[in-house]
C-alpha cells in the first residue's frame, strides 16, 4: 500500500493517483526496482492522508499542505482502508504521509530505512519515501540521494518476498 499527501490539481481532474508531475517521478523510482506505472497501480493499492485537492501553497510553489482539521477529517477513511487491506508493506510518500505513521524526525533519519508500524494489533513494515514534486529540494541535498536509492532496494526486495516483482527483476539500484 502506498499513501501519499493529497490529490494535485491534476488528479482532481483524471482521478487518478500520482498522475501528474510527482507521479512521473515517483513512477521513474519506480522503473529503477524494476516495477512499470501499469504494474505498480494494479498491484499495489494507493491512497492519500487526505482526499481533496487542497489547493495552491500561498507561495506559489506546489500544493497547499491539507490543515490538522483536513488530515483529522479524512483519517477515518484511511484507518478503514488499512484495516481492510492489511498491507504488509507501507510506502508513505512525503513528509505530510510519513509523518502519519512514523514520528516527526529528519527525512534523513527516516528515508533509507525499514520502520515497523503497529496498526490496529498489525505489524507492518513501512519503507518512506521522499515526496516527488518538484516542490520539494529535500532530495538534491547532501547525500540524499544515496538514501533514496537505499529505500528503492528496501522496496525491490519487500515486493519481491510479496511476489510483486519477480526475483528476477528485482536488481538493485545501487
Amino acid at each position: 500500500m502506498l499513501v501519499g499527501q493529497a490529490p494535485g490539481k491534476v488528479e482532481t481532474g483524471g482521478g487518478r493517483a500520482f498522475a501528474g508531475r510527482a507521479g512521473k517521478t515517483l513512477f521513474r523510482w519506480l522503473e529503477r526496482i524494476s516495477l512499470d506505472e501499469a504494474t505498480a497501480r494494479e498491484r499495489i493499492y494507493i491512497a492519500a492522508v487526505t482526499r481533496c485537492y487542497p489547493g495552491p501553497s500561498p507561495s506559489g510553489r506546489g500544493d497547499r499542505v491539507p490543515s490538522q482539521l483536513e488530515r483529522a477529517n479524512c483519517a477515518s477513511w484511511l484507518d478503514d482502508e488499512l484495516r481492510l487491506l492489511r498491507p504488509r508493506l507501507l510506502i508513505p510518500v512525503g513528509r505530510l504521509a510519513i509523518e502519519r505513521f512514523l514520528p516527526p524526525l529528519p527525512l534523513d533519519e527516516l528515508i533509507g530505512r525499514e520502520h515497523c508500524v503497529r496498526f490496529s494489533g498489525q505489524e507492518i513494515v513501512a519503507i518512506p519515501l521522499p515526496h516527488p514534486s518538484g516542490a520539494s529540494s529535500w532530495i538534491h541535498q547532501a547525500d540524499h540521494g544515496v538514501l533514496l536509492s537505499r529505500a528503492l532496494d528496501r522496496i525491490r526486495t519487500r515486493l519481491a518476498e510479496l511476489g510483486i516483482i519477480p526475483t528476477s527483476k528485482a536488481r538493485s539500484v545501487a
